[in-house]
C-alpha cells in the first residue's frame, strides 16, 4: 500500500503536517505538493485551527525537488503545467500563521518552502542550501526572491551562486529562521510555540501576518497605511475589546476569534 505524502494530526488548536517520503529524503513532487496544499487550505478553513506546522522527519525537512520527476520535462511540459505556480504557491493563500520545524536537510525545495513559511525553527542539525546552480538550474520557487528579504543580498548570492551549506547556527545568525533548538526537542518546541500563537485572537494573527507580509510588498508609506487600517480595524472586534477589558480587570481574556 502506497504511503500518503502528508500526514496530517490536529493537537487542540494546532494542526500539523509531516511531510511523509522519507526514502526520498521528503523529495518534493506534485503529489506531495497537492496533498500539502489541500492540508494547508483544510486547516485555513477549519475555525478550530489558529497555527499550522510543516514538518519532515530528523534526517530531513525536504531535500529539494523530486529530480527524478522532472528531468525528462521540456519547457512546454512545465509551461503548460505551470509548474511550481499551480501547487507550490497555495501556501501564499494561506492566512493562518504557518511554522516550519526543520531538521537535518533543508535544501533546494526544501528551502524554499521553509522560507513561504511565516516563521522557521530550525533543529541544531538542520543544513540549509540553494544548490540549484549544480544542475545549470536556479530556485525557481521564490529562492531568489524570499532568501535575500530574509539575509540580504551578500548572503543570498554566496549561497545561491556557490551552493555552498549554512548551518543552523549561521542560518540563526543571518535571520534565515527564527531560533535554532536542540534537535531531540524540535517538536516539542514547535508545539509550544504553535500552542502559545493559537491561544491568541485568530482575527488578529490574520491581521499581523497581512501586516508583515506587506512589509515585502510595498513601499513603507504604504504599508504603515496598511497596517493604520488594521490596527482601526481591531476596534471593531470582539476579542479586542475583551482583551482590553480583561487587562483591566487583571484577568485573562477568554477569546471568541471575532
Amino acid at each position: 500500500m502506497q504511503e500518503q505524502p502528508v500526514v496530517v494530526e490536529t493537537v487542540d488548536r494546532v494542526g500539523v503536517i509531516t511531510l511523509n517520503r522519507p526514502k526520498q529524503m521528503n523529495a518534493l513532487n506534485d503529489a506531495l505538493m497537492d496533498a500539502l496544499g489541500v492540508a494547508l487550505l483544510g486547516f485555513d478553513a477549519d475555525d478550530g485551527i489558529g497555527t499550522i506546522i510543516i514538518t519532515g522527519n530528523a534526517k530531513a525537512f525536504a531535500a529539494g525537488a523530486d529530480i527524478a520527476a522532472m528531468a525528462g520535462w521540456s519547457y512546454m511540459d512545465v509551461y503548460r503545467s505551470d509548474f511550481i505556480t499551480r501547487n507550490w504557491e497555495t501556501i501564499r493563500r494561506v492566512r493562518k500563521p504557518v511554522i516550519a520545524a526543520v531538521a537535518g536537510v533543508v535544501m533546494g525545495g526544501g528551502c524554499e518552502l521553509a522560507l513561504a513559511c511565516d516563521i522557521v525553527i530550525a533543529a541544531d542539525s538542520a543544513r540549509f542550501a540553494l544548490p540549484e546552480v549544480k544542475l545549470a538550474m536556479l530556485p525557481g520557487a521564490g529562492g531568489t526572491q524570499r532568501l535575500p528579504r530574509a539575509i540580504g543580498k551578500a548572503k543570498a548570492m554566496d549561497m545561491c551562486l556557490s551552493a555552498r551549506t549554512m548551518d543552523s547556527a549561521e542560518a540563526e545568525r543571518s535571520g534565515l529562521v527564527s531560533r535554532v533548538v536542540a534537535a531531540e526537542a524540535l517538536l516539542d518546541e514547535n508545539m509550544a510555540l504553535a500552542a502559545r500563537i493559537a491561544s491568541y485572537s485568530l482575527p488578529a494573527l490574520m491581521a499581523i501576518k497581512e501586516s508583515v507580509n506587506r512589509a515585502y510588498e510595498s513601499s513603507l508609506c504604504e504599508g504603515v497605511l496598511f497596517e493604520r487600517r488594521q490596527l482601526h480595524a481591531r476596534f471593531a472586534s470582539v476579542d479586542a475589546r475583551e482583551g482590553m477589558t480583561a487587562f483591566l480587570d487583571k484577568r485573562q481574556p477568554v477569546f471568541s476569534h471575532r
